[in-house]
């Protein structure tokens, strides 16, 4: 890919640039902190081929907005650009594997990368997937050209082949030298000579490509022809940011790369030796991982609310599940929860290790009691999950609202302390649906019911949806005899899956209130009437 610097650096610190006035006549300028970059070519490739596990010699493009993001080695070679539409791109590469840009996975598997990189300096930042800064250990290594190889080892001891290391003055200029070195090799750049270095560099390696389009049309090629440009001209012409970027071009580049917080190892585990077979022995001998979980957790302020439960045997065989929590798991619910999880899914082999992952975790404030007892009952909360050990984990169910047109469709049970996993959202419109409030009792089953008008003939509903009369009396079945109209609304049409025969529907809603203050849901399909809900 043409070189590119990304335009926001994450975990980089931007000092502020100070005034053209104050600005240096000479463009190099006293060497400050020497700054590595190691960069891993094509690394939403590289991300997205590992989670799909592809080969990274196949043609491969990442797209984003039906563009192409990146792409592999193998692609450009058959003429694959970034920037391509999709389109095109496959007509270029009729073999190429498209892939869309999840920029989650990338992050993720770049973590492997930071942490194969703090081995060798502890002070990392990350800069974007695929991109590091950190400061150069040449005194403890040898050299600066030994820690770059000393970082390139570490990074193919973990599977990352193609990386590339740079060394200058500033993070800009490192970042370019990281470009243009050869595979598990660095470019140093000496010590006051970043101005030198970048003085030959495209203008296309800075990061505002409006700039760069408007340099290129005023003649100025190299990023050496826009530092010789007088600074108070550039401000005043380009801004404050047009500004910066001629300093970086001057290789007066003064951010300082500050390095990140490593992420807690929060996972735990345990191992059976020799591996027990029943499930008391293994939830008992888990219970004091369990209990370190949660204290640790508790030692940095935190809960966790979902939870990975991995049971690994000596066999080969792995079962994962994720279990969610209504407020956070405490030692006892992580151990119910792995009782449950063998008995569901017992273990073909005798269990030899038993990890604890916690998925989500969340701040103890945030889940702190209630000022005025609006915390949930921990009374309830045991009830409840005693039942789930009685019944198993799938026998006791909570209600939710999920979208839907009818009351029936709208209702969700979900097993206890668990989340929705697949219901629809409340925020879509609807059409058809019924306006709130929504009825207080929704039958298992409609019940059959009778609409009739102030002749006593039955009350029907056209294909456009048009009432053939005013609902005059009504009844239901084995709940409510005949009983007289005091007001109605609706109808609600709704034609479902009208592109299906076999499954379609045309039905239409009313409201019904008797003269007895009694309030109904009914619908009519099809000439006859149901019951659908009651407002009590």
């Amino acid at each position: 890919m043409p070189p590119t610097t990304s335009a926001v650096l994450s975990g980089v610190e931007l000092l502020p640039a100070p005034a053209a006035d104050h600005v240096p006549a000479d463009p190099g300028g006293p060497p400050g902190r020497r700054v590595m970059v190691v960069w891993c070519p094509d690394w939403p490739v590289v991300a997205a081929a590992l989670a799909a596990e592809l080969s990274l010699d196949a043609p491969l493009a990442v797209v984003e907005r039906g563009e192409v993001f990146a792409c592999s080695a193998a692609a450009r070679t058959e003429g694959v650009k970034r920037g391509m539409r999709r389109r095109d791109a496959s007509a270029r590469c009729p073999e190429l594997v498209v892939l869309d840009r999840v920029p989650e996975v990338e992050a993720a598997s770049f973590e492997a990368v930071l942490s194969s990189v703090e081995q060798v300096s502890a002070g990392v930042a990350p800069v974007q997937p695929g991109l590091c800064a950190m400061g150069v250990p040449s005194r403890f290594y040898g050299g600066e050209a030994a820690a770059a190889a000393a970082v390139a080892e570490h990074l193919v001891a973990v599977g990352v082949w193609d990386c590339r290391m740079g060394i200058a003055d500033g993070l800009f200029a490192a970042e370019q030298a990281a470009r243009r070195a050869p595979t598990q090799d660095c470019v140093v750049v000496p010590a006051g000579g970043s101005a030198e270095f970048l003085r030959v560099l495209p203008v296309a390696a800075l990061a505002d490509a409006d700039l760069v389009s408007l340099l290129r049309r005023l003649g100025l090629r190299t990023l050496g022809d826009f530092a010789a440009l007088p600074s108070r001209d550039v401000l005043t012409r380009f801004g404050s940011i047009g500004a910066w970027l001629h300093r970086q071009a001057r290789g007066r580049d003064d951010r300082v790369a500050v390095s990140r917080q490593a992420p807690l190892e929060l996972t735990q585990r345990v191992a059976f030796e020799p591996p027990l077979e029943t499930l008391e022995p293994i939830a008992f001998s888990t219970r004091q991982t369990a209990e370190r979980t949660v204290t640790e957790l508790a030692r940095h302020g935190l809960v966790c609310t979902e939870v990975r439960i991995v049971v690994s045997t000596e066999g080969g065989w792995s079962g994962s599940r994720v279990w969610l929590h209504s407020r956070w798991f405490t030692a006892a619910d992580l151990v119910d929860r792995l009782y449950w999880q063998l008995q569901g899914d017992p273990a073909p082999d005798p269990v030899c290790e038993v990890r604890i992952v916690p998925e989500t975790v969340e701040s103890v404030g945030d889940h702190g009691e209630g000022l005025w007892g609006s915390a949930p009952d921990e009374r309830v909360q045991r009830g409840v999950a005693r039942l789930q050990g009685m019944l198993g984990p799938e026998e006791v169910l909570a209600p939710t609202v999920q979208g839907g047109r009818s009351p029936r469709r709208r209702q969700a049970l979900t097993p206890w302390g668990e989340r929705p996993a697949t219901a629809r959202p409340t925020a879509l419109p609807w059409p058809g649906s019924v306006p709130p409030p929504a009825p207080a009792r929704v039958f298992a089953q409609p019940q059959p019911a009778r609409v009739t008008g102030s002749d006593g003939r039955p009350i029907a509903v056209t294909a456009r949806g048009l009432v053939t009369g005013d609902p005059v009396q009504f009844s239901v079945e084995r709940m409510s005899p005949p009983t007289r109209v005091q007001a109605w609304a609706g109808p609600w049409p709704i034609d479902e899956l009208w592109w299906d025969p076999t499954q379609a529907r045309r039905v239409a809603r009313f409201q019904l209130v008797g003269v007895d203050g009694s309030a109904w849901l009914l619908v009519e399909e099809d000439g006859h009437w149901w019951c659908e809900a009651r407002y009590d």
